[in-house]
């Protein structure tokens, strides 16, 4: 007998999922029959695969059992893979998955939020414990002799004993608490089983005894049609079982936001189920992500985790693969360069962007949902999708100063007045900030749309379009829309009255500045700093640098200053220090305006205390 503590973010877990999914306790069949799916997939790959397991019977059926008098227990059991003592210890002691703690970090304590993270980072095992004072898991591994028998109550260990199996396979027992007595039920199993997993491609038999001329017998009654869901007609098909069939890939307890299915048939045949889940997956921005289309060959499970499949901008699209023309015995290697699956692929990921096109059209509102969900990995996509880019520069959206939500570009392109020449946009990371820069005074008052672009990507992202159905992308922080803007022949007298005050303020800057110039834009503030249209941006810089960059030109700002400004009007008759002190605190306003800091903050500090007491 070897007795084993639960590692510590199992334990976490499993408190978690007992009180967060308290009223939804009957997934807990669904997943455990979808485990034995899982085994019994595995065993067929391998078995058609691997000559070690060619001689291994594979006879594949999942049994449901249940203690129809005390309604004590209830048990799965499968013809599957099966485990060994240190695949136990894996499978069932340990979470080995990557982002675990990213997703621990994320639960907020709210039941309906985090069953929602909960389904997507995938309960499986666990979630008898809602149901159960006990689990025992018999088990043996195909090809292996030796069988063993995992005990737990859930609360803290586990212990793992030499056993006896007949054949490989699992056993899944549970010992039903109070609360899971109901489902030690003839209806309510085949209610559970009807709904979440009648598309599981193994037949599932239910096992009870029913009365007949006064005689107790026992019967075996299937359940599940055995058909997988995608390879039937999509007319024979309801909205539901998508849903519930989507709710069983993936865990989910959400429905999806939409789903595209479609066969193609000719020189390559093979199908496409792809789902969108409501919620982004909780570690859509990590490195680690999990992959969540499955590949199939012939209905053959081949893999779950490969990130070949959909480009990574694709990232948080659920679903299945399944060719008809792939070899079964495909490596993770040649899927990489397998030109059959490059075909399948490219289809797919065109036919999802198409179907992204009509919802756009033809649903807004539904729309709107995926791209508060999506629009960054779509962003990712413009940036690295060449092939699809006409396509997704269509379907990307951002913020605006004119209009609530999000806009696409051809929707700015419409609202443009007659004699505008660019579309403006303004970047950083701080929508609040953006919003209220300074330098957006004069496209205010001139009625002029800007962008709010305040994705970390847009920044990479603004060059890459450069331009619009012939219309170019300009930052409102340089000098280049600035001159667009142009200036009245009133404002070019007074900017030529009052240019001594630039000079004034050169002096001060020197080499903190690439320059001071007058500003046809500003009117609220005294100064804004900009760029030229070829520097790089603030957090362009940062970017680079977090690539490994380091070698970076300095970039100097041009300071633009509203001449009618009466700080302005006091530089011009100050001396001393308290021409120093305003003509550097002018220019650290406008450098924090920007969201940058200023070159030395104690001294900032000071010089507003000098200022104070000045009066």
């Amino acid at each position: 007998m070897a007795r084993h503590e639960f590692q510590t973010e199992v334990h976490r877990l499993l408190d978690i999922i007992i009180h967060s999914l308290y009223s939804h306790r009957e997934i807990f069949l669904r997943e455990l029959v979808s485990n034995a799916s899982d085994a019994l997939d595995k065993l067929r790959f391998l078995v058609l695969t691997d000559e070690a397991y060619k001689g291994v019977p594979f006879a594949p059926r999942i049994d449901i059992r249940f203690d129809e008098e005390g309604r004590s227990y209830l048990q799965v059991e499968d013809t599957g893979i099966g485990m060994n003592e240190q695949d136990l210890i894996e499978n069932l002691g340990t979470i080995a998955k990557s982002g675990t703690n990213e997703f621990l970090s994320r639960l907020t304590g709210d039941a309906k939020k985090d069953a929602t993270l909960i389904g997507q980072f995938g309960v499986g095992f666990y979630s008898a414990f809602m149901v159960a004072d006990r689990v025992e898991v018999l088990t043996r591994k195909a090809g292996e002799e030796k069988a063993f028998l995992w005990v737990s109550d859930g609360k803290g260990e586990y212990e793992i004993l030499p056993a006896e199996r007949a054949g490989h396979g699992t056993t899944v027992k549970l010992y039903l608490n109070e609360q899971g007595k109901e489902f030690a039920s003839r209806w309510r199993i085949e209610e559970i089983v009807r709904r979440y997993s009648n598309h599981i491609q193994f037949p599932i038999y239910l096992h009870y005894t029913e009365e007949k001329e006064g005689t107790r017998t026992e019967v075996e009654k299937q359940l599940n049609a055995a058909v997988a869901l995608w390879r039937r007609p999509k007319g024979e098909i309801s909205e539901q079982e998508y849903k519930d069939f989507y709710k069983t890939l993936t865990h989910d307890e959400e429905d999806p936001l939409f789903w595209l299915h479609f066969k193609a048939e000719g020189t390559l045949e093979y199908t496409v189920l792809l789902y969108v889940p409501s919620s982004a997956p909780f570690d859509m921005f990590s490195p680690h992500y999990r992959a969540g289309v499955k590949l199939y060959v012939k209905r053959v499970f081949i893999t779950e985790d490969d990130r070949e499949l959909l480009p990574t901008y694709l990232r948080f699209v659920r679903g299945v693969i399944d060719s008809e023309d792939l070899p079964l015995n495909v490596s993770r290697e040649m899927l990489q360069e397998h030109r059959i699956l490059a075909t399948i692929r490219n289809a797919a990921v065109k036919r999802f962007l198409q179907e992204c096109t009509r919802i756009a059209e033809e649903d807004p509102a539904t729309y709107e949902r995926f791209i508060r969900e999506y629009n960054k990995p779509l962003k990712e996509g413009l940036y690295l999708d060449h092939q699809h880019r006409d396509v997704l520069i269509e379907l990307v959206r951002f913020k605006s100063t004119k209009v609530e939500g999000y806009t696409s570009l051809a929707a700015y392109k419409e609202r443009m007045k007659p004699d505008q020449k660019a579309i403006y946009y303004i970047t950083g990371g701080d929508e609040k900030l953006l919003r209220s820069a300074p330098i957006l005074e004069a496209y205010r008052a001139r009625d002029i749309e800007v962008l709010i672009m305040d994705d970390e990507i847009d920044e990479l992202l603004a060059p890459v379009i450069g331009s619009y159905q012939g219309v170019p992308l300009k930052a409102v922080h340089t000098r280049d829309a600035a001159e667009e803007l142009g200036e009245s022949e009133e404002e070019k007298r007074r900017r030529e009255e009052k240019k001594d005050v630039l000079e004034k303020m050169k002096a001060v800057l020197k080499e903190r500045v690439k320059d001071v110039v007058a500003s046809s834009r500003l009117s609220d503030v005294p100064a804004a700093a900009v760029l030229d249209e070829r520097d790089l941006s603030p957090q362009m810089q940062a970017i680079l640098k977090a690539m490994g960059q380091v070698d970076l030109p300095e970039t100097k700002p041009v300071l633009e200053v509203n001449l009618d400004h009466p700080v302005v009007e006091r530089i011009r008759a100050a001396e001393g220090q308290e021409l120093e002190d305003m003509v550097l605190l002018v220019y650290d306003q406008a450098v924090l305006s920007a969201g940058l800091r200023p070159e030395d903050g104690p001294e900032f500090a000071r010089r507003i205390v000098r200022m104070l007491e000045r009066g």
